[in-house]
């Protein structure tokens, strides 16, 4: 089940920017401003972010076997659609949803494999849920750029269907879990509430570029978001039955993961933005060549992967975090002291290197965010944490552009965002010794 979901959430973020590289081929096909193409990125993000709090209503009320057939179903009959589109307007409302699809697949099926996982398993779980989200944004550019070079970019699309055939046969399958024996009535104000103050963050996000930012609707679209999400919290406070249950951050564990653990993800998230970018505006190098050596960072994060559980067990988590950051922080000064002359074979080391480091450090995040979170209150707290996740993503993506856009340096910036790395550890020693000891099974 644990592989299953993982497939999908690997699909799920692969399709966030894939068609990334394919923005040129695809305005040409539609006859439009490469920028407009934009909105099918945004389109899709939004939905996600706007949808991810009502997947965990919608689990209780219909059940998480029917909520997760159906979002694969819409997920791959929306990429058939996506790839047949005749139109813009009509790719952005395939988009659309790809997006509710996506909104509901991903968090039910981690809900799925979260209440049916026995505590001792939870961490070997965890880890198979935790590699797309590392290895997807990394393989996208590659993946996006070859498709849209040696074929066309429908067949972005068009390789959803057979995986999305495939998935929803083994769900049929492996997916359990029916409708709640009671179920309370739906926060639609906090839907709206929430939902909107997340999709205008996200569209603020999405207009910080490093260059043309237009900061009038960057600064509204910030200002709306922290109304709307003032908002939304003094509502979930407040009414009987929320959307997303606040009180669940009394649990230290996961209120460390939410703050430390959303930081951690907006910072890994900025580099495989950035470096892209730095080898081709300032080595000089091709798009390809500059994909294949961010690979590295995929290849550090897969070879690392069988260790990362031995090492929670042996260890514990919280020193593990401790010793993975630092480490981390030291290694953004690597990164910030690679040149256009340093060789190949180094910046591929320092890259493999880390990409091991983000996935130790995602992972052990991961299994620590439910590791006391029993009961009821899981849904809550599985729904809230994948919603600050998503934000965090975003985010990373925005903070690099701005930081590169005011330092105008990728070597400062890096360092900028290991300083960032930094805060996590003061988070992080708030931690009791033997935190998440029941999912690592610590010696």
């Amino acid at each position: 089940m644990a592989l299953l979901v993982a497939g999908a959430f690997f699909m799920e973020i692969l399709d966030a920017t894939i068609i990334a590289p394919a923005i040129p081929a695809i305005a040409a096909t539609f006859d439009v401003a490469a920028v407009d193409v934009n909105v099918a990125i945004s389109a899709y993000l939004v939905t996600v972010a706007v949808l991810i709090p009502a997947s965990g209503w919608m689990a209780d009320r219909l059940g998480i076997r029917r909520v997760f057939l159906t979002a694969i179903a819409v997920f791959t009959l929306a990429s058939l659609g996506c790839a047949l589109s005749a139109s813009l307007p009509m790719l952005v409302g395939m988009r659309v949803l790809q997006g509710i699809g996506g909104a509901m697949m991903v968090p039910v099926g981690r809900l799925a494999v979260l209440r049916y996982s026995a505590k001792t398993d939870l961490v070997r779980a965890i880890a198979l849920l935790t590699w797309p989200a590392l290895a997807a944004p990394v393989v996208a550019p590659v993946l996006g750029g070859g498709i849209a070079t040696l074929g066309s970019w429908r067949w972005i699309f068009f390789v959803n269907i057979p995986i999305g055939v495939v998935g929803l046969l083994l769900a049929l399958k492996l997916i359990r879990g029916g409708p709640a024996a009671t179920t309370t009535p739906f926060d639609w104000r906090g839907l709206l509430l929430l939902g909107s103050g997340i999709a205008a963050a996200l569209i603020a996000l999405e207009h910080i570029r490093v260059s043309g930012t237009e900061w009038r609707l960057v600064g509204s679209g910030a200002l709306a978001a922290t109304v709307l999400l003032t908002a939304a919290v003094w509502h979930l406070r407040r009414t009987s039955s929320p959307l997303v249950e606040p009180a669940v951050l009394r649990i230290r564990t996961l209120r460390i993961t939410v703050s430390a653990g959303s930081l951690y993800r907006l910072v890994i998230t900025a580099v495989p933005f950035l470096l892209p970018l730095m080898f081709q505006l300032q080595f000089g190098w091709s798009a390809f060549s500059a994909g294949l050596m961010v690979a590295a960072l995929f290849v550090g994060n897969l070879t690392i992967k069988p260790i990362t559980t031995p090492l929670m067990r042996r260890f514990g988590i919280k020193r593990v975090l401790l010793v993975n950051g630092a480490v981390s922080v030291a290694w953004f000064g690597l990164l910030a002291a690679l040149r256009p002359g340093t060789p190949v074979v180094v910046i591929a080391a320092v890259l493999y290197v880390s990409g091991a480091l983000r996935s130790i450090g995602f992972t052990a995040y991961n299994s620590l965010a439910f590791a006391d979170v029993d009961g009821d209150e899981l849904t809550h707290a599985n729904t809230l944490n994948a919603a600050v996740q998503e934000l965090a993503a975003g985010l990373g993506i925005a903070i690099a552009a701005l930081l590169l856009t005011v330092l105008t340096s990728y070597a400062w910036t890096f360092v900028a965002l290991g300083a960032m790395l930094a805060i996590t550890l003061v988070e992080t020693l708030r931690l009791p010794g033997d935190a998440g000891a029941q999912v690592s099974g610590t010696r």
